[in-house]
C-alpha cells in the first residue's frame, strides 16, 4: 500500500478555522489564545500556523512532541506507531 503524502500545512484564517482544526468552538480558540496558544494578526483576520498549534498543545499537555489533531487528513495509523513508540522508549 502505498503512503497518502500530506500536503503542507496552510495557515488557518480565522477564528471558525483555527476552531475547526482544534474540533471546537471559535470561543473556546480564542481563550485558548488569551493563555498562549500561537496566533497572529494579518489585517483583520486572526491567523494560525497549524503544526505551530500542534506544537503549543503537546507542550501544554507534558508531550514530548506535538499533539495530533486528527483530521479527515491525518494518517491515524502512522500518529498510533509514533505515540506506542515513545511510550515504550519512556518503559
Amino acid at each position: 500500500m502505498a503512503k497518502k503524502k500530506t500536503a503542507p500545512a496552510v495557515a488557518l484564517k480565522g477564528w471558525a478555522a483555527i476552531a475547526r482544526f482544534m474540533g471546537t468552538t471559535p470561543a473556546s480558540a480564542q481563550t485558548w489564545a488569551k493563555q498562549g496558544m500561537p496566533v497572529k494578526r494579518e489585517g483583520r483576520f486572526t491567523v494560525a500556523d497549524p503544526a505551530e498549534v500542534q506544537v503549543w498543545l503537546g507542550q501544554q499537555s507534558h508531550m514530548p512532541k506535538r499533539a495530533h489533531i486528527l483530521t479527515n487528513d491525518t494518517d491515524i495509523a502512522a500518529a498510533l506507531k509514533e505515540s506506542l513508540a515513545v511510550t515504550k522508549r519512556k518503559k
